[in-house]
């Protein structure tokens, strides 16, 4: 049997027919960049998260990035963050002028640890920035004391997370900003890149229509553009980026947004699946879903010994498997200026060298799924 990492193809025919038709209507108005299309986007996306604004951008790197500019990042202030994650996260850090401070994550739920997060804050601590890795919502109750303690803004990366909750909270509104992406992988994937940011400040909202279109001004509100993110073209308060949700992106994912609540309970499903079929396997570890959380997994991901046999076991009987992440950000050549060294973050380290991450794509069929728990019984003699 082959069982794929991801199909997107699979998602793909269940869709096709409306999408086709609204990337014909877009490409027929020929109203390809913002738009009516993004606005109402948009507004459904705050509505989904719970959200008061939501503004589309061109990717979730981008939107982490403006989301940091406008939350005051600049002239080497530093951000709070992980060094388990996708490169993104502090990459946008350095690319929106700030330092990134990387501090350990906890052992269970992969996420940073708040503890370790008040304990490396400074004077020039700007922003604190938890990643909800993989689909389930950092401990953000302590993160929000700690930021609020002390006079510091949260930005969340939600990327893996839309749909996830802590508590009675979506992933992306419990902080100041929060930010996602619409890779085609993710969860809720367009077909390029796109992503989107979530605020309940206003002003703060107000700035991110701004910094998305160049810095344009939104102070002349009777002459706003749609084409221009709401900004009066040729007039800037201040430099900003190019970096607009593309029409086409929205129509697809339009089509896919009051679909992702299903979508979201058959990966729950496969991950139930996948941890009674696994419970008591000798040297692996099933992710654990924290009490109040609701965990969405856009990955599920195993903590494994002998890892790299595995996945090559899963790959020599035609299964999918992919590993999130190899290699740390504090041990990146980029970052070796920062000064951190190797076994400085034992859990984070322990964790690029164990994981493993399954498919649990939600067209996944019972079949497939009882036949990767098959395969890697069989490879741990289970």
């Amino acid at each position: 049997m082959q069982v794929p990492l991801l199909d997107l193809k699979r998602q793909w025919q269940s869709i096709r027919e409306e999408a086709l038709r609204n990337v014909t209507d877009v490409l027929d108005k020929q109203a390809c960049v913002l738009g009516p299309r993004v606005a109402k986007f948009e507004q459904d996306i705050a509505a989904f998260c719970g959200a008061q604004h939501a503004i589309g951008c061109a990717s979730g790197t981008d939107a982490i990035l403006l989301g940091l500019r406008a939350l005051g990042v600049k002239n080497g202030e530093e951000v709070i963050t992980t060094p388990y994650t996708f490169f993104a996260t502090a990459g946008a850090i350095v690319n929106a002028g700030g330092t990134p401070v990387f501090v350990d994550v906890d052992p269970v739920s992969y996420n940073i640890d708040p503890e370790l997060v008040a304990a490396a804050i400074t004077e020039r601590t700007q922003v604190i920035e938890p990643v909800h890795i993989f689909g389930q919502c950092a401990d953000m109750t302590p993160l929000m004391d700690i930021a609020r303690s002390n006079d510091l803004k949260v930005l969340e990366d939600a990327a893996q997370a839309i749909g996830a909750k802590d508590g009675d909270h979506s992933a992306g509104t419990m902080g100041d900003v929060g930010t996602f992406s619409f890779y085609p992988s993710k969860n809720l994937g367009g077909v390029g890149d796109g992503g989107m940011m979530v605020a309940n400040d206003a002003e703060i909202a107000a700035d991110l229509k701004s910094l998305r279109a160049h810095g344009g001004s939104l102070k002349f509100v009777h002459e706003q553009s749609d084409a221009h993110g709401g900004a009066r073209r040729y007039v800037h308060d201040q430099v900003g980026w190019n970096s607009r949700l593309d029409a086409l992106q929205a129509a697809v994912l339009e089509v896919k947004l009051p679909l992702l609540e299903g979508w979201t309970d058959a990966r729950r499903e496969h991950a139930a699946f996948y941890n009674e079929a696994l419970a008591g396997v000798d040297g692996l570890q099933t992710p654990v879903e924290l009490p109040g959380k609701r965990h969405i997994y856009n990955q599920y991901t195993v903590l494994a010994d002998r890892r790299d046999d595995l996945k090559q076991h899963l790959t020599d009987h035609g299964v999918g498997a992919a590993l999130y992440y190899p290699r740390p950000l504090h041990m990146q050549s980029c970052f070796d200026h920062l000064g951190y060294q190797q076994g400085q973050f034992p859990v984070s380290e322990r964790l690029c060298t164990q994981n493993l991450s399954l498919p649990v794509f939600p067209e996944l069929t019972a079949d497939e799924r009882a036949y990767v728990a098959e395969t890697i019984r069989a490879f741990y003699g289970a």
